[in-house]
């Protein structure tokens, strides 16, 4: 089935409260940063042919449509950007870039294009307006039928040992995740204190980021002590707002020849991306991403212990845990100790989140699935400094979206290789 596919390049702005950036001024670094790792002048830009935008939140500023096109004209205006490249815009709540991904990996795939672009781009951040984040958010669960949640997460409440409840200073998908972590712990064991140390862990791993929103450090205890956010979370095992953009560019073998022979020795191979859609399960059943990790093993004939590294979608410090384990990484039940015995840290036998994840990195929803593209592709390179993984050849990216009761709405996997 049509080609190999290989990233020639990517970027990532820093994560954080950007408020004075326009989406187009998030994008435009994005690109340029793109280029300049690609070792290409704005006057290659040509080689795209297929660009594929993710956002989540510029219809809150009034652009419900054309997105990416809105963002690139004055680029394209100004020579930047080639003229007449069709873009196409995606949303998948926080999995958006990863759809983004997704898209550009099958343009190469399928031989429809030589070159294809992946670009996220999000605010969240907005002083003047505070309710456009709420608002944001609020596009990610079902807004027609709200009653079909509010019914599943009573009754799921019960279930768990946690009544479902909002209030105010907190979102419904901090609680929703509370519950998870609760009925985890009734049922496996786990305690607050191996959550903690998740987070605690990515907290340093953020510390060594130039990129990161949060570059500091918590111990266990102090992340602990935090403001309690929904028992058993704290505010320190949440992820921030934050404002931020990433970028891929990818290629076929054969357009690798089109590019300096710098750049073609950092080249890093795509071995797949799977997709999978979410559904209200039961709280004892597996999450939609060990369905699209099982389509990754499949795929490549690998297996969890051929992985070097992970980049994983903790929202809070519990899905790491939970998604170690939907993963095949440990066994179900297990994340907890996985992450308490230290294989998770950097110098552990599976680093997880050595960008700080996004309780450190950050979480701007439609740029974090390429931002975790971009540090793997930077560990596989051996380009990441003081928090690189040694001898990493092969990394995994798990990226969920949206909202279906338990489940993400979406999830990607991918898995990158080293080539050099």
């Amino acid at each position: 089935m049509g080609t190999d596919v290989y990233i020639i390049g990517t970027s990532c702005t820093a994560f954080g409260k950007h408020a004075g950036s326009r989406f187009s001024d998030l994008a435009r670094q994005a690109w340029l940063e793109l280029l300049a790792d690609c070792g290409l002048g704005t006057g290659d830009a040509s080689l795209v042919e297929q660009a594929w935008f993710g956002n989540c939140g510029m219809g809150q500023w009034g652009q419900g449509g054309i997105r990416g096109q809105v963002c690139f004209t004055p680029l394209v205006e100004e020579g930047l950007f080639p003229e007449r490249v069709p873009m196409v815009n995606v949303e998948g709540g926080c999995a958006t870039a990863s759809f983004a991904f997704h898209g550009a990996w099958k343009d190469v795939l399928s031989g429809e294009a030589r070159v294809s672009l992946a670009i996220g781009v999000e605010k969240l951040v907005s002083p003047d307006d505070p309710a456009r984040t709420a608002a944001i958010f609020a596009t990610a669960i079902d807004q027609l039928e709200p009653q079909r949640w509010r019914d599943y997460y009573a009754r799921a409440g019960q279930e768990a040992g946690k009544p479902f409840e909002t209030s105010p200073g907190r979102t419904v998908f901090m609680d929703t995740y509370a519950m998870q972590a609760a009925w985890h712990m009734r049922t496996h064991g786990t305690t607050q204190r191996q959550i903690a140390v998740a987070a605690a862990k990515n907290h340093h791993h953020g510390s060594l980021n130039p990129l990161a929103q949060y570059r500091f450090e918590l111990t266990v205890e102090e992340v602990l002590a935090d403001r309690e956010i929904s028992w058993p979370l704290t505010r320190a095992m949440c992820s921030p707002l934050g404002d931020g953009a990433a970028a891929a560019l990818l290629c076929s073998e054969e357009a690798l020849a089109d590019f300096p022979p710098a750049a073609r020795a950092r080249a890093v191979r795509v071995r797949t991306s799977q997709l999978a859609g979410g559904k209200y399960r039961r709280l004892d059943e597996p999450g939609l991403s060990r369905v699209a990790a099982d389509k990754a093993w499949a795929r490549t004939g690998l297996a969890p212990a051929d992985i070097n590294l992970v980049e994983l979608h903790d929202a809070t410090s519990f899905c790491e845990l939970y998604q170690l384990e939907m993963l095949r990484f440990c066994p179900e039940g297990q994340g907890g100790s996985f992450v308490e015995s230290g294989a998770t840290a950097l110098g552990g036998r599976l680093p997880v989140n050595v960008s700080g994840g996004l309780v450190s990195k950050g979480h701007p929803v439609g740029a974090t699935g390429l931002s975790m593209v971009h540090e793997v592709v930077l560990q596989l390179r051996g380009e990441a400094g003081a928090r690189q993984v040694p001898g990493a050849e092969l990394g995994l990216i798990e990226n969920g979206g949206g909202v279906m009761g338990f489940d993400e709405a979406a999830c990607a996997v991918h898995i990158l290789e080293k080539t050099a």
